[in-house]
């Protein structure tokens, strides 16, 4: 059973994961653990509660298959982890990254985006971090990106982010993509 692992803080962008967590524990069997930076519960934009799973510190990259992270108001806030460890970790390990919206730009600082196509919501909010070389790898289109184990969303993607997930984690079939496709036929 593949290991998801949504790691969540204050101010996350609740419908970023969501589909994609329901899809992954609903109807394709997967386990997929809430993780905060302490372990206490975090809330969302929209209000959403969550009591996680397990604290960051807890997060074992060989023993999960997909670090995921959502975006947020904590980066403009200030008040964003750190995820450099983490991403890097499991990029290390062969697992899948993701990172949608501002968590796009915040894989930038992490170095895991330069050497694979990537997006996210524009060039320069991953260009204001000053460890991010991967600009001529950067692309601009209004769909998840998944090149290297690493996906990459803009903010307003969260349907193509969870397929891109999905095909990266080998989960793509024809169940999974009946549910996406549900989800993103007001889309055409």
């Amino acid at each position: 059973m593949p290991r998801i692992i949504v790691a969540l803080q204050d101010d996350f962008a609740d419908w970023e994961p969501a589909l994609l967590m329901a899809a992954a524990r609903y109807y394709l069997d997967c386990e997929v653990l809430t993780a905060s930076p302490d372990g206490k519960p975090v809330t969302s934009m929209g209000g959403l509660k969550v009591t996680p799973d397990i604290s960051f510190a807890e997060i074992d990259p060989a023993s999960s298959d997909a670090l995921v992270i959502p975006g947020g108001y904590a980066w403009e806030k200030g008040k964003a982890f750190d995820f450099s460890g983490l991403a890097n970790g499991f990029h290390a390990k062969g697992k899948i990254v993701g990172g949608i919206c501002a968590a796009a730009s915040a894989l930038a600082a992490t170095g895991v985006l330069d050497g694979v196509a990537h997006t996210g919501n524009s060039l320069a909010s991953h260009s204001k971090y000053p460890g991010y070389h991967g600009a001529g790898r950067y692309v601009d289109r209004p769909q998840a990106v998944s090149d290297g184990g690493i996906v990459t969303a803009p903010g307003n993607s969260p349907v193509t982010f969870t397929a891109e997930v999905l095909k990266a984690l080998g989960l793509w079939g024809p169940a999974a993509e009946s549910e996406i496709t549900a989800f993103s036929a007001e889309h055409r």
